[in-house]
């Protein structure tokens, strides 16, 4: 029997975001189980055991954390606060070593906290039904949240500057999305209200109409994102495509004077599909950076100082960056390393102690496997990349080449990267091989390859993959003609195009919760995607004709691949409705199509019987379809 087991994949848990306590004395981070975070707190040193602070009221799993400085009550042990997003949007605050909740504000979503340097006031992101802002709150609850950003569609990412006078945000104007153009933007601030209009630093153009500082083409087509001031305030970074490639930069405090802290062909951020990312960090003195570069998909951690050469601190991808005199925190994760809360030390490569870990120990005695960079050539002529796992041996039989299972990642702005896929895991344990491609339009490959797909998916990133499917068969990466296709959202989009287009280039495919009509997604989607595929597609009601040819339930009728539909019923990304209308054209065809759906969850899968069971269903499925016939 594979030591691999659906309940091993199911019962991984889920770390993100540790953060040292401003004395740096203490370690919070985000664990979630079943389908609920909590902060869990530690001494930053290891010498006590987690506490779990979140008793009453459950973190966001996407909501974010910030510590403030200022203690709560007495018998406390000087021991700050922690403000949290709670998962049904409230803004609230608790000790850090337990206590009654306050709540700082009430309605909308809130995301992305940050406190001052003395603790009394709190950014942080405020989304409501038709606004996306930021906005301020004073951390004693005496009085509600200040707006402070003006005219965007979408406001992310506060930060302040030392002396609490100054914020910095990240947003952006419909249609575009953050990897496409945004802003970098600062304004003066007199406790919790503004003094002075928004000043536009870096990106700048498009509809806004700001202009940039030198960090730019003038016309917006430029990505910024995560501006963080040094911590003597005399310095502001954030990361930027100007260059081509996602890079860290440095300017002055006031925006001027903006310069590549490493101009290299590596992004060193990923694209922001939610506010709080941390992919660098500024050392205690200001005098370095660490960040995380991503090199074809494999993950390294960097320090670099200010106008010095990068220096490896170690492998693996380093998500949630912090560094306080107790070294570099992040969420470290690898191809064979789960992801695990660690403590770096800056000056010592490779040493680090590990105070949390997401995965089952039976996971790793399984012996998991590194995948390898590969690449091919698209159907027009243009390299392609991807990530291919093999199996030690084949589910085919000795001295057979491998079944292989085609991953699709989603996004389609996203990427499948070097980190911790224990789905991957269990194929390969038996006897699959993995395809992970990443199509044009992919992230982690510069700003070209990412926006390649503009106006074209459902056409570049489906011909991406199916030359990399017979790539895979003419490499003998795996047995020709035993191949099954895999994928959720936008990866569930591209494999039913690719199954409609491609006749007998797949055995079979597993469909979760896949965009199946793009006019019902351009109109029900959320807000922060509502746009999106103006860019990808074209705008209504000019782009019909390519919505409509582009839709996968428009060519339903000539999939004759077996399908595995799987959907949530909460699904508010891409309905349940999307599914129902192509199942049923599928059986009124004739094609041969399994259906499930998943009661309470939405898009993407939140408990772990339900994770277990899409595995076990998909291991049924793709035995019958792929192996047996």
């Amino acid at each position: 029997m594979p030591a691999v087991t659906p309940a091993m994949v199911a019962r991984s848990r889920g770390l993100s975001g540790p953060r040292f306590s401003p004395d740096g004395r203490f370690l919070a981070w985000t664990l979630t189980v079943a389908g609920r975070s909590d902060i869990v707190v530690a001494p930053s040193d290891g010498s006590g055991p987690p506490l779990v602070v979140t008793a009453d009221v459950a973190a966001s799993p996407f909501g974010g954390f910030t510590w403030a400085a200022e203690p709560i009550g007495r018998g406390s042990g000087g021991v700050p606060q922690i403000v949290y997003a709670a998962p049904d949007g409230r803004l609230v605050a608790v000790p850090a070593s337990g206590g009654p909740l306050r709540v700082l504000s009430p309605d909308g979503e809130a995301a992305a906290p940050a406190a001052s340097a003395d603790g009394g006031r709190i950014a942080f992101v405020l989304e409501r039904d038709d606004s996306c802002d930021i906005a301020v709150v004073p951390t004693d609850g005496s009085a509600w949240p200040t707006r402070l950003s003006t005219g965007a569609d979408w406001a992310f990412d506060p930060a302040w500057a030392p002396d609490g006078r100054t914020l910095a945000w990240h947003e952006w104007d419909f249609p575009d999305m953050p990897w496409d153009a945004s802003r970098i933007v600062l304004r003066a601030v007199d406790g919790l209200v503004p003094s002075g209009g928004p000043r536009v630093v870096a990106g700048g153009g498009g509809d806004n109409g700001g202009r940039d500082n030198g960090v730019g083409d003038g016309a917006g087509r430029v990505a910024c994102g995560q501006p963080r001031f040094s911590p003597a305030g005399d310095a502001l970074a954030f990361v930027c495509d100007r260059t081509g490639w996602m890079n860290v930069w440095i300017a002055d405090a006031d925006g001027k004077g903006a310069r590549p802290l490493l101009d290299e062909p590596y992004e060193h951020a990923e694209p922001t599909w939610g506010a709080g990312q941390r992919s660098y960090m500024w050392a205690p003195d200001g005098s370095a950076v660490a960040l995380c570069r991503n090199e074809g998909g494999f993950g390294r951690l960097v320090v670099a100082a200010i106008g010095g050469d990068p220096r490896p601190i170690g492998k693996a991808w380093h998500h949630f960056l912090d560094w306080s005199g107790a070294g570099i925190t992040a969420i470290r994760s690898g191809g064979v390393t789960p992801p695990s809360v660690v403590v770096a030390d800056p000056g010592a490569p490779g040493v680090r102690r590990v105070l949390a870990s997401a995965a089952p120990a039976g996971l790793m005695a399984a012996g998991p496997v590194e995948p390898e960079p590969v690449s091919w050539t698209g159907e027009d002529g243009g390299a392609v990349h991807g990530l291919l796992y093999r199996p030690a041996t084949s589910a085919l039989g000795p001295d057979t080449n491998p079944p292989m299972i085609v991953y699709v990642h989603g996004g389609p702005t996203g990427s499948s990267a070097v980190t911790w896929w224990p789905r991957h895991q269990f194929w390969v344990a038996r006897g699959w091989a993995v395809l992970a491609p990443n199509y044009r339009g992919s992230t982690g490959y510069g700003r070209a390859y990412t926006q390649a797909l503009t106006g074209r998916w459902g056409e570049l990133d489906v011909s991406d993959v199916a030359a990399g499917i017979r790539h895979a068969g003419a490499s003998g990466w795996c047995e020709p003609g035993r191949v099954a296709i895999d994928g959720g959202s936008a990866g569930g989009f591209t494999l039913l195009l690719l199954c409609a287009r491609y006749p007998g280039l797949v055995r079979a495919a597993v469909d979760r919760y896949g965009v199946a009509d793009l006019f019902d997604l351009a109109e029900t989607t959320h807000r922060y995607e509502s746009r999106y595929l103006d860019r990808l597609v074209g705008p209504l009601p000019e782009a019909a004709a390519l919505y409509r040819e582009r839709s996968p339930v428009s060519h339903a009728a000539a999939i004759n691949v077996p399908l595995l539909v799987l959907q949530g019923d909460r699904d508010t990304t891409v309905p349940k409705a999307q599914a129902d209308a192509l199942v049923d054209t599928l059986r009124r065809s004739g094609s041969t199509v399994e259906y499930h759906v998943y009661e309470g969850e939405g898009h993407g899968w939140a408990k772990p019987e339900t994770v277990a069971d899409e595995l076990e269903r998909s291991e049924r499925f793709l035995t019958r379809w792929v192996l047996k016939r």
